[in-house]
């Protein structure tokens, strides 16, 4: 048995008991038990303005802008074939 199906069938068993649906029918649990959820992707968000933060402030490209870059480098060079292409044929 995996991790995942053990963590599940406990998962099943502590939701069939009585003491653990009467908490979850509480408001405040629930709601700390959804501020812990969102946790993980506040700090994510917060991480990356951080880090573009710092890196304007150092004058540095983040990884989305060089991606921005590059695709505008590679349709650039596509056009600038195309033309060369009918430069020559005109």
């Amino acid at each position: 048995m995996s991790l995942k199906d053990k963590l599940v069938t406990e998962g099943m068993k502590l939701a069939a008991n009585p003491n653990v649906t009467k908490l979850m029918q509480d408001e405040r649990l629930m709601r700390l038990f959804m501020t812990a959820m969102s946790v993980p992707g506040r700090v994510s968000s917060f991480t990356t303005e951080q880090k573009e933060t710092f890196a304007k402030t150092m004058g540095l490209a983040t990884s989305d802008e060089l991606r921005d870059l590059k695709r505008t480098v590679a349709a650039l060079e596509r056009e600038v074939t195309r033309l060369r292409k009918a430069a020559g044929e005109g």
